[in-house]
């Protein structure tokens, strides 16, 4: 079956308009390929649903069973493991254009939790379309292995940053690691980033108390490193910033 064509400007859907990370070879071709069923006749229960979650609401439970693979359209979100005393891991931040996890396109049951940091809106595609999607789409292959391997590459990352860092490091790398990400969706303006993350996010992400992440962010400013205030984050030198996190 031959690959099916980029969705035209006029067919993009318009809630995915204005979103920085819709051409990303994965929402467009996606949707394009539902628009393409729905016009063909498909039933409703395979097309894909929109959906939206309020800030600091848990979306999905670690092993919850989810019938679709979710990827987010709008705002940031987390993944999370909890432990049976309360003590929380984030494995990985979710910006919009991300898929929650490419397990899910052959497992549906989630492996960890997701929760919304902010208002976050999501979009739902039946998991049977994608995996026929990728059998006849070899841009949509493409797209799919690259989120496994950005996934390995954060997880590799982690265990790094848990094993072998110190406090310092850890948090730079995960400004420097968010910066470049939110920079390959057009999303960030010079040097300054949305930065909806609190201290308690970027602790549970870093294995760290909320009092040492608090002391490390207050040395960054008084080092010249980042201005931080409450929704954004501007890198003011990422020489030294870079130095610190041991990525130089």
């Amino acid at each position: 079956m031959p690959a099916q064509p980029t969705p035209r400007k006029s067919e993009v859907p318009p809630a995915c308009a204005a979103c920085p990370a819709f051409h990303n070879q994965l929402c467009d071709t996606l949707t394009h390929i539902a628009k393409s069923a729905g016009m063909a006749g498909a039933p409703p229960q395979d097309e894909p649903h929109d959906h939206s979650a309020l800030a600091r609401r848990a979306i999905w439970r670690e092993g919850e069973t989810l019938d679709r693979v979710p990827i987010i359209c709008q705002g940031w979100a987390a993944t999370a493991i909890t432990l049976s005393d309360g003590r929380r891991q984030i494995l990985s931040f979710l910006l919009p254009g991300e898929m929650v996890s490419a397990v899910l396109i052959h497992d549906p049951v989630s492996p960890c939790s997701v929760e919304a940091i902010t208002d976050v809106r999501f979009r739902l595609f039946p998991r049977a379309a994608i995996k026929d999607a990728l059998l006849q789409q070899p841009d949509l292959f493409a797209a799919v292995a690259k989120i496994w391997t950005d996934e390995a590459a954060r997880a590799d990352r982690l265990a790094i940053d848990l094993g072998r860092r110190g406090a310092a490091e850890r948090i730079a790398s995960l400004i420097l690691n968010l910066a470049e990400r939110l920079r390959s969706r057009g999303m960030m303006q010079s040097e300054t980033m949305d930065f909806p993350l609190r201290q308690h996010h970027i602790a549970d992400a870093a294995g760290l108390t909320v009092v040492h992440v608090g002391n490390v962010l207050a040395e960054f400013r008084r080092g010249g490193l980042i201005d931080i205030n409450e929704r954004s984050l501007t890198i003011r030198d990422a020489t030294e910033l870079r130095r610190v996190a041991d990525a130089a």
